[in-house]
Order: C-alpha cells, then structure tokens, then sequence
C-alpha cells in the first residue's frame, strides 16, 4: 500500500492576461510518496514553477485538488492552510536570505514566527549549521557568503520547522558544477537520514541523475510521462523526455548520418552490463564488424546507465546473429527506422508496446 504524502488531482490553473486566458497547468495528476526524492522536469516555460507554488497553495488552483497527507488543502481558510503549511518547507533558486540577519539568524527567523522561545531556537540553529556544515560561519551575513554557502544557510533554514516535504524550486541553478555536486550531496543525505520527501523542481537532467528516485516530465503544464528515473531514462516513451535524457544526441546523430546508416539499434546497458566487453565480445563471436554511432555512461543515484546508438551488418543473416547475441546477454535494445529522427522513434526494449 502506498503511502502518498502529496498528491494532485485533476489540478489545472490559469492566468487572466490582457491577451486573453493563459493555462499554465492542464490536468495534473500526480502522487508523490512519503520519502521520495521526486524531480519534476521540463524546459523553460514548461510550467514548472507555477506547479511547485500550486503544492504549497501560493497558487490556487482554477480547478482540481491539492491533497497533503490526506488532508484536502484546497479551499482552506489562511489559518488552516498555514497550520499544514508548516511541515512544508521550501529552497529557492536566488536563496532569499534575509540580508540584515547574518546566518544564525536566518535559521532562527522561522522558528521565531511560529513562537519558538528564542533559547530552543537558537540552540536549534546551532544544530543545523553543523548539519549543513557551517558552524564556523554562524555569525556571517549573507553578503559574506559564496553561493553554496547561501544555499547551505537556506536549506539549514528549511530544515528549522521540521518539515515533512522540501520544495527544491531551481536550488542548484544559481551554482557553479563543484558547488552544485556538494549541495545534491547534502540533500541527498538529508532525504536518507531523515526521511525527509523532496520535490526538485529543475530543467537540468544531471540534477535528477544525482538526486532523484522518480520523476515526471513536465511539457506545455502537462505531465506527460512519470516513473522511476532508470525506467523512464532507459525507455522514455514520449519526444520531450526523450530531449530531456539525451540532449546532446540529435548533434551526434547528424541528418547525414541518419541518411546514410541503416540497421541501427539503440542498446541500453545496466549495471549488471555496463561494464562488460559487449560489443568487442559480439564482434568476435559473430565475425561481423559494428559502426559506433553514438555513446555514453551515466550514474543514476548509484547505479551505471549506459546507452549507445550502432549500425549492424548490411548482411541481414549477419544482422539477426547480432540482435541474437544481445539477447543471450540481457541488453535492452530498439530498431531504429531509416531516416528517422533521434527523438521521433520508440526507445523500448525488443517486444514491448510503445505509447507515444
């Protein structure tokens, strides 16, 4: 049985412009589970933004409902709202530190607005400067902070109120690569230790390769396709999650190369494959060469994903032994058609329905 913390139902919201209505989420439907690291991705305009607001209710929804731990937050009274609001914090992109209050005090602010004693607090504060590995700049003002270490201050802040859920809106986007790794790993940790869901919203697929669990793949305010990350990065069944997991393959694949190439075959290869001679081995086994079109390796969470893009033999007998071989070894492969394009084919394993 599913324990679902956050769930959306039927939730679309518009926006009254002067150039008429604009909807900006269309039917969302989405349950997010006690303990997840849930990404949600899209590209810019995606509608990504206005759902992280919508799960909070900064936004409410033109219809549908918004549901936190079984309780309907949809058209509660403030008071009401606030009193669930509580166990849901939230990280943004730009930090929104308090730029008069140096990083104690910052951490202490929400403790003070829901009436914590200012002892308990700031003893509080203390504790998750070391959580976030700050002790030693507990007295710095935000204008003395790097970047990480505002984000660091931020999410020692989220943590204040003892949240159940963090909202990652964008949290890395403002970081350097090193700097974005060390704050991935600390929420990673904090989503281990404690048990705490994350909701990361972000249009960069290595944040959701680091972090996530789940995701769902956000497309002009649908959702458009959700699962576990390796499942959906192995066999995306829609063009947008396709452009998400491998943005740099339509430049591989050039129109020239696919003009030019038949027989190709997308492999996907596992943890329990990715290291194996696969295709040096079917060379030899087969007597019949490969062209390497396209490949790469990547880490999901712990765990080696790799895929590649080859040409088989012109010989079809020759051909058919190769897809033989790749059985025999469990690796997970797809026909790509002749002169199509990267995105437009189904990227699903021999024998399994495609939806697009």
């Amino acid at each position: 049985m599913s324990d679902c913390i956050i769930s959306l139902q039927g939730v679309t919201k518009e926006f009254g412009t002067k150039g008429g209505k604009v909807v900006a989420l269309r039917d969302i439907n989405l349950d997010i589970e006690r303990g997840d690291s849930f990404g949600i991705i899209g590209l810019s305009g995606a509608g990504k933004s206005t759902l992280v607001r919508t799960i909070n209710l900064l936004e409410q929804p033109t219809e549908g409902k918004v549901l936190f731990d079984g309780n309907v937050l949809t058209g509660l009274r403030s008071r009401d709202l606030n009193l669930h609001r509580r166990k849901i914090s939230m990280i943004f992109q730009q930090f929104n530190l308090l730029m008069q209050r140096d990083a104690i005090g910052n951490i202490c602010f929400p403790m003070e607005i829901a009436g914590v004693p200012k002892a308990e607090a700031r003893a509080r504060a203390e504790e998750l400067l070391k959580v976030v590995d700050l002790e030693d700049r507990a007295h710095s003002f935000p204008s003395q902070l790097s970047g990480g270490q505002k984000q660091r201050v931020a999410i020692a802040r989220a943590l204040a109120s003892d949240p159940e859920v963090i909202l990652c809106d964008e949290a890395t986007s403002a970081l350097d690569p090193k700097t974005t790794r060390s704050i991935l790993k600390l929420l990673r940790q904090i989503n281990e230790e404690r048990g705490i869901t994350l909701v990361v919203i972000t249009h960069e697929m290595g944040v959701i390769k680091q972090l996530c669990n789940k995701v769902a793949v956000i497309e002009n305010g649908e959702i458009v396709e959700q699962g576990d990350v390796d499942e959906v990065f192995t066999k995306p069944k829609t063009r947008a999650a396709r452009k998400l997991f491998f943005p740099d393959s339509e430049d591989r694949e050039t129109a020239e190369t696919r003009t030019a190439t038949k027989n190709r075959l997308r492999l996907v290869f596992n943890e329990k494959t990715a290291y194996k001679p696969i295709i040096s081995n079917m060379i030899l086994e087969t007597g019949e060469p490969v062209n390497l079109l396209y490949a790469n390796l990547d880490a999901l969470l712990d765990e080696q994903i790799g895929q590649m893009v080859i040409c088989l033999s012109d010989n079809k007998e020759a051909a058919e032994r190769q897809k033989a071989y790749l059985i025999k070894e469990g690796v997970d492969f797809t026909e790509i058609p002749e002169d199509s394009d990267y995105y437009d084919y189904p990227l699903h394993g021999f024998g399994e329905e495609v939806t697009e």
